[in-house]
């Protein structure tokens, strides 16, 4: 790239953590904070305390509560924002991109009112001429912060865009992998939020390891189903952002998806759990879309189903996974592309 800045749209922790680790690849950062007073801090402290405490922000990184200022000259435009920001955040991006940008989304959901993808937000709301990837994997913030091993996925309809992302990100730290396949690895990240809000309350349960290698297993079932259905590949299912991500968030203790769903598990009401929350839980809106998507494509997910009537028809959690026991089962790889 001969211009070595970048644009990164959105400054929680995960958008905050790609800035550090472009910043350790050598690339000027402008980071847009969407709190004006976070932004100010940052400037201060050269931390963002809020989202991502304990990471000192380097030199390369800029905080701004500029869009324009943001964007600048650049041209490669990362998004990191919660999906039901996206649309509009993009179009008030619109006015100050350059015609030959490129935007990487590394945000993970479904819309809840259209059921679109981050990637058909991004082509309805942005002229043609721009360049679309998305970035998805098992990655926590803090661990790519920290400089950790991690792996994670450049996917595009167009390989030099996917390319050109896995030239941007790969250093020591991160091995970046491509893919064609930018809807199937957009489901895989998008709906293993939900299987973690279920192994969670599983956990919160105590059923065991059990129960939660099940939930997981068939959890894949029911994300492989509904990202066949919308015209994935049913390989990306058992990559970096499909298995991968999903063992990640349903096992890992900086898992919020996890963490929410334990508490659940343990008797806590829902509402009440993400009331005194910072951070947002981003199964819980996704859990909607993909309940109204299933009963759409007319798909079986049992999961999806009884972990919607926990948190959305106050369910039972003890009784939402006993009645996932009793769901009639088949040859274990019988509708695996389908219903």
């Amino acid at each position: 790239m001969a211009n070595k800045s970048i644009s990164v749209i959105g400054a929680g922790s995960w958008g905050t953590a790609l800035s550090i680790h472009l910043a350790k690849c050598g690339y000027k950062v402008n980071l847009w904070v969407y709190e004006k007073i976070l932004c100010e801090q940052i400037k201060e402290t050269k931390e963002n305390a809020i989202f991502l405490p304990g990471f000192s922000l380097s030199k390369l990184i800029y905080p701004t509560n500029s869009l324009e200022e943001a964007i600048g000259k650049n041209d490669i435009i990362l998004i990191v924002v919660p999906t039901n920001f996206i649309r509009n955040i993009v179009s008030m991006m619109a006015p100050f991109l350059n015609s030959s940008s490129v935007i990487i989304n590394a945000g993970k959901g479904i819309e809840i009112d259209s059921l679109s993808l981050i990637s058909d937000i991004l082509k309805q709301t942005l002229p043609s001429k721009y360049k679309f990837a998305t970035l998805s994997g098992p990655t926590f913030a803090t661990e790519v912060a920290r400089g950790d091993p991690s792996a994670i996925v450049a996917a595009s309809e167009e390989s030099e865009v996917s390319d050109l992302v896995k030239s941007i990100f790969s250093n020591s730290s991160l091995r970046v992998f491509t893919s064609n396949d930018p809807i199937g690895v957009q489901i895989g990240g998008a709906l293993k939020n939900v299987m973690a809000i279920t192994t969670g309350i599983s956990d919160g349960l105590q059923f065991g390891h059990n129960a939660r290698a099940a939930i997981i297993t068939r959890g894949l079932v029911e994300i492989t189903r509904i990202g066949t259905a919308l015209g994935a590949k049913p390989e990306t299912f058992s990559g970096l952002s499909g298995l991968g991500d999903l063992v990640l968030t349903c096992t890992g203790e900086h898992s919020r998806n996890r963490k929410f769903g334990i508490r659940v598990g343990q008797g806590e009401i829902p509402r009440e759990v993400t009331n005194h929350m910072k951070v947002a839980v981003e199964g819980l809106l996704t859990l909607k879309s993909a309940h109204t998507l299933k009963t759409k494509l007319n798909i079986k997910a049992a999961i999806i189903d009884e972990t919607y009537k926990i948190i959305y028809e106050a369910k039972s959690p003890q009784q939402a996974l006993k009645d996932l026991m009793k769901v009639k089962t088949t040859s274990e790889f019988i509708g695996i592309k389908g219903i």
